[in-house]
């Protein structure tokens, strides 16, 4: 089994900082992708940020030059730090990540969602 559990997420001044982190847990054999998505009320899901295994990022317009990704593979943990928050960044974040597990028959690679942290940045 494999969970991904978000944290950092909270209340913050428009203009502000968080830095949010998501682990991943289980029977992992490796993690390729790992991203940051967002959904606000009424609106679709859409991605935020993203990393490789090898560190290529890859970043929304909307936060280009404000939100960092980065990732620790030794732990299995992806890491947005938002800074220069604004009111429409507040939304639920979710952490993604694709997962290869190994079988008896051999590996496979699937998508996983963590539960999201909430983040809200007031005007």
């Amino acid at each position: 089994q494999v969970q991904l559990v978000e944290s950092g997420g909270g209340l913050v001044q428009g203009g502000g900082s968080l830095r949010l982190s998501c682990a991943a847990s289980g029977s992992i054999f490796s993690i390729n992708t790992m991203g940051w998505y967002r959904q606000a009320p009424g609106k679709q899901r859409e991605l935020v940020a993203s990393i490789t295994s090898g560190g290529t990022t890859n970043y929304a317009d909307s936060v280009k030059g404000r939100f960092t990704i980065s990732r620790d593979n030794g732990k299995n943990t992806v890491f947005l730090q938002m800074n220069s928050l604004r009111p429409e960044d507040t939304a639920v974040y979710y952490c993604n990540a694709d997962i290869t597990r190994t079988w008896a028959w051999g590996t496979r690679t699937s998508g996983y969602w963590g539960r999201g942290t909430q983040v809200t940045v007031s005007s």
